[in-house]
């Protein structure tokens, strides 16, 4: 989608949408809204696909032709999904027993071999790429191991994690707590382990280990939830916006371009140290937001990014770890409390008021993140 806001400035914008149906009582409805309902007013809404962006030019091609000029472009362009980078996919979610949360089309799919599992391993996939919210494939781990216990199959069930990963989670402090939880529960964590294949027929997964090239492992499953490789936007890779890896080159500390000052970038399709969250969104946005203004006034940008994320863990039905951290893999935790133990409380601001955050928050421009409450709650602390 392609909208102007207030020419001469375009907003390129992708809101990627996944929710596990059943297990938290939510709908795939409930999780997405017509983007005609969440369109600020006073924006030009063109709608058509960003085919091509030229900074020399400063011109943004779009799918229908239409050729649109801008003064300032900021870039949020979202990240690409790849099933098919592994063999035997999207084909082989025609079969029973493979889901994935990461879509729209194939989230179903995840209850629905919930429901029907019987017995044998469940196993769970993390690829060997960037990802969006990348404690989600653990997250669906976690859930189904509450819904087997729930409806009596836990006995007959082996639940497997694959992850490309030399880690658990990326931020110690919330791995111990992890790997205190996979053990307590007895799921299997395989480290190292990346999904190139699935043969659906046979209800095989085949994994390479990446620290022995060559050396791959079949695994037989009675469900398999796939999480796909991701790259950058095919907008973006190749061309003059992009870095070496094809991500938008921007500055860490304030989301500059760093070779065109009058682009920038926010979100998922930024080559930013730090994790792909919606919750990185957001303090970008504050920042974004008073770059934009010193910009247009031909000062100095003042506000810096500082890496700050957010990996709200469903563990359960019923608790989370909110781990949310910085740049340099620090917690930077928003409340005065250990959030690196399971909560009830916090599995109600990931269930109940991040989702308002979202909305009525962050789509409206009233959300930057947690930074000022974060300052208030930690007051007369060291």
């Amino acid at each position: 989608v392609c909208s102007g806001m207030q020419l001469p400035v375009a907003m390129h914008y992708y809101q990627p949408i996944w929710t596990l149906v059943g297990a938290g009582a939510k709908t795939v409805a409930s999780s997405g809204r017509p983007t005609a309902s969440v369109m600020p007013s006073g924006v030009k809404w063109v709608k058509a696909k960003v085919q091509e962006i030229n900074p020399d030019t400063n011109t943004v091609c779009t799918d229908d032709g239409t050729e649109i000029s801008y003064e300032y472009l900021i870039v949020a362009l979202g990240l690409q999904l790849h099933f098919e980078k592994i063999k035997g996919l999207p084909e082989g979610f025609e079969h029973p027993k493979i889901g994935s949360n990461y879509s729209v089309e194939t989230v179903g799919k995840t209850w629905k071999a919930l429901q029907d599992f019987k017995e044998g391993n469940a196993v769970f996939s993390f690829p060997n790429t960037p990802v969006k919210c990348a404690g989600a494939p653990q997250k669906i781990m976690y859930l189904s191991d509450a819904y087997f216990r729930k409806t009596g199959k836990r006995s007959k069930a082996n639940i497997i994690y694959n992850t490309s990963l030399p880690v658990l989670f990326g931020i110690k402090k919330y791995a111990d707590s992890l790997w205190d939880i996979v053990k307590r529960r007895n799921l299997q964590i395989n480290l190292r382990q990346n999904l190139i294949e699935v043969r659906a027929d046979k209800q095989e997964a085949v994994f390479e280990n990446l620290d022995k090239p060559g050396e791959t492992t079949v695994f037989e499953y009675e469900m398999l939830h796939v999480t796909p490789p991701m790259g950058p936007s095919s907008v973006i890779k190749g061309g003059p916006l992009a870095d070496e890896a094809g991500w938008l080159d921007v500055s860490k500390e304030n989301l500059q371009h760093k070779r065109y000052p009058n682009v920038f970038g926010i979100g998922d399709c930024t080559n930013l140290p730090t994790a792909k969250t919606g919750a990185a969104v957001a303090a970008q946005s504050a920042v974004l937001h008073r770059t934009i203004r010193k910009v247009l006034k031909n000062e100095k940008p003042d506000k810096t990014y500082d890496g700050y994320t957010s990996c709200p863990l469903v563990t359960s039905y019923n608790t989370v770890i909110l781990a949310e951290f910085d740049y340099n893999g620090q917690p930077l935790e928003t409340f005065p409390i250990n959030q690196a133990k399971e909560r009830r409380i916090m599995y109600h601001m990931k269930a109940d008021v991040m989702p308002h955050l979202y909305w009525h928050g962050l789509l409206r421009g009233l959300w930057g993140g947690p930074g000022p409450y974060r300052k208030m709650m930690h007051l007369g602390m060291k």
